[in-house]
């Protein structure tokens, strides 16, 4: 399952559908542009909170999924917290793996 969800992840970045860390996705979020929100469930709680509320105002679905490393590694980058996806296609996709 995680695999299929990394994957998928996997997949968008390559296609360029993707938003990571707290600025960039925070950025798009004010911009219509996230479909969906990843959290590292290692995230600081702090920032996890911040991200968290402001999704539930901009009623954008989110989950908390995978460590920082996974998720980034998934991705191709390092270190990064928070992935918004772009893409609704992608979005619709993953979610369907996490539910």
């Amino acid at each position: 399952m995680e695999n299929k969800i990394y994957g998928l992840l996997g997949l968008s970045a390559k296609a360029g559908k993707l938003s990571f860390g707290t600025e960039a996705v925070l950025e798009k979020i004010f911009k219509n542009k996230i479909k969906l929100i990843i959290i590292a469930k290692d995230m600081s709680e702090k920032n996890k909170e911040k991200i968290i509320k402001i999704a539930e105002q901009e009623k954008i679905p989110y989950y908390i999924f995978g460590t920082i490393f996974e998720n980034s590694k998934a991705i191709g980058k390092v270190n990064k917290a928070i992935i918004g996806i772009e893409d609704k296609n992608f979005a619709e996709a993953i979610k369907s793996k996490l539910n």
